[in-house]
């Protein structure tokens, strides 16, 4: 596999990261709100997810959007930001399924579907296309983050209270 890192701009490894802070900054800052909408998502039910919890998994993926960059333009590199900006896309979607499903603004789905999606389309097309991944490394992402959406789910619906 050749590597073009070198058609990429070096901000490219950042866009994730980048990204998430936005996002990070519309769910708990402004306008806020996501930890009190996300007990209450889906509409008619409550349930018991500690504003902590939903703090340590956003560190744990800032962290983990660190990772691209540490290993810089290389194959890893590459592939780590597919994983991350897949997961991203991947949370994206749910934020426009549940706003349109609840009928109700859910906080980050304006960067969701602004910077999450398009990064993670784009972003993965342009890797592929340059071959610095492989379509294979794509697909592994793309099954990581629905794996990682899966799991995000089956946890929020195991702590329902009626």
């Amino acid at each position: 596999m050749r590597n073009a890192s070198s058609l990429l701009p070096a901000f490219f490894l950042w866009l994730p990261l980048i990204a998430i802070a936005a996002h990070l900054f519309e769910e708990f800052v402004w306008p806020g709100g996501f930890p009190e909408w996300y007990r209450h998502y889906p509409p008619g039910r409550t349930a018991k997810v500690s504003t902590r919890f939903l703090v340590i998994v956003n560190i744990v993926f800032a962290a983990l959007a660190l990772t691209p960059p540490l290993f810089g333009a290389t194959t890893k590199g590459y592939a780590y930001w597919l994983v991350v900006a897949a997961i991203a896309g991947a949370n994206g979607l749910f934020h426009f399924v549940a706003t349109v499903r609840a009928r109700q603004y859910s906080p980050g789905v304006v960067t969701g579907i602004l910077l999450y999606v398009p990064i993670a389309i784009v972003g993965g097309v342009e890797l592929i296309k340059l071959n610095d991944v492989a379509p294979s490394t794509a697909l592994q992402a793309v099954l990581l983050a629905a794996g990682y959406s899966w799991w995000s789910n089956w946890k929020h619906s195991r702590s329902i209270i009626a």
